[in-house]
Formats: structure tokens, C-alpha cells, sequence
């Protein structure tokens, strides 16, 4: 399973139509955004159906991130049953984030 590339037109209804979904919003002058990449498409494939890894061109894509107040990027936010549930700033480990979605797939 990879990334899905989503948009402001459609990420309503992905938050809202999947148990778990983590938004990576991200754009592609980001640094950070590019060394977190390879690891989101491993977190993908290591959670396969326990969770959608989605990514948010917040460039091509600006309501989604005022929607939910990206202040930095990336920003990747975790939503369960399309409430928000954990946020991560930054570029994190894969095993932070596997846990944390993990976590969240078990309740």
C-alpha cells in the first residue's frame, strides 16, 4: 500500500470514510517534507489496512491547512473515526509513528 495523494476537495470525505487516517501535510520546497517521505511509504506498507497514510500539498491544497491550523510543516495529524487524535511536528521516526497508529488501530 502507498501514500494516496489527497486534496482540499476530497480529504473531508477520507477522514471521514476510514477507521484511521494520517495526514502528512507537506509541500515540495520543504526539506523536512522530502527526508519524511520514504518514511510515511514504509509506515504504509509496515501498517498495510490498519490505517490510510495520506499526504496534503498544502501549496496546491490551502484549506485543508487552515482547516486545521498548520503552523509548520510537515505536519502530520492522525484522525480516528474523522476526530482528530494525535498531531507530530516535524520529522519523526518511523517507530513513533507506527506506535502511535498502532495504538490507535487497537480501540
Amino acid at each position: 500500500m502507498a501514500t494516496m495523494p489527497i486534496t482540499d476537495n476530497n480529504y473531508a470525505k477520507v477522514i471521514q470514510n476510514n477507521k484511521l487516517v494520517l495526514i502528512d501535510f507537506w509541500a515540495p520546497w520543504c526539506g523536512p517534507c522530502r527526508m519524511i517521505a520514504p518514511i510515511l511509504e514504509q509506515l504504509s506498507e509496515e501498517v498495510g489496512d490498519a490505517a490510510v497514510i495520506a499526504k496534503l500539498n498544502v501549496d496546491e491544497n490551502p484549506t485543508g491547512a487552515v482547516r486545521y491550523s498548520i503552523q509548520g510543516i510537515p505536519t502530520m495529524i492522525l484522525f480516528r473515526n474523522g476526530v482528530e487524535v494525535e498531531r507530530f511536528v516535524g520529522v519523526q521516526p518511523l517507530q513513533v509513528l507506527k506506535s502511535a497508529v498502532m495504538k490507535h488501530a487497537r480501540q
